[in-house]
Parts: C-alpha cells; structure tokens; sequence
C-alpha cells in the first residue's frame, strides 16, 4: 500500500480559527454598517411619513370640494324654475321586427 502524498492544501494551520466578532476592527466595521442602515432606514421613514400626510391634506382637500359643489347643486335644485336641457324623458325609438332588409 502506497502512501498518500500530502500537498500544501493538506497543512494545518490555526488562520480558519480565529473568532470573526473577536477581531475589533471588524466589529467596529459591522457597527458601522448599521449605524448606516439605521440612518437610511430612519430617511425612508421619515419620507414615507411626509408623503402619508400629503395624501392626507389631498384627500382633505378633495372632500372640501366635493362638499361645496354639493352644496351648490342644492342650492340650484332647490329652484324648480332651472331646467336642463336634454333631459326630457323621451319614448325609444320602434324598433323594427321584420328581421335584415337590404335595398339595392
């Protein structure tokens, strides 16, 4: 039985071992990674909260016209003298039962 050759990928060394948060330099880097996060996180919320009121103020805004053109169409209905045109209440028009006619 022969024996085995042993290669450098075969040599044990302790560089795979070392704790990851153990090592400050990346603890302060993951820190600030999140401090970061936190600021852009706190952005877009801040963001989100200032388009919410905008859309609020909007729709305020359409209610109040909606209630002021209301209040003007009740004001005018409340005259029976006003008229519209066009909305008399006609009879259809006959239609007819015989089927497709063609003239030539």
């Amino acid at each position: 039985m022969a024996v085995p050759r042993k290669g450098l990928c075969d040599i044990r060394t302790i560089s795979g071992r070392v704790d990851q948060t153990s090592l400050p330099y990346r603890a302060y880097m993951k820190v600030s990674c999140l401090e970061m996060e936190k600021v852009r996180r706190g952005r877009e919320r801040a963001s989100a909260s200032q388009r919410i009121a905008n859309i609020d103020a909007r729709l305020k805004e359409v209610e109040a016209e909606k209630a002021a053109l209301l209040q003007s169409v009740e004001g005018r209905t409340g005259d029976r003298s006003l008229k519209l045109r066009g909305l008399e209440v006609r009879s259809a028009p006959r239609r007819s039962t015989g089927g497709l006619k063609i003239r030539y």
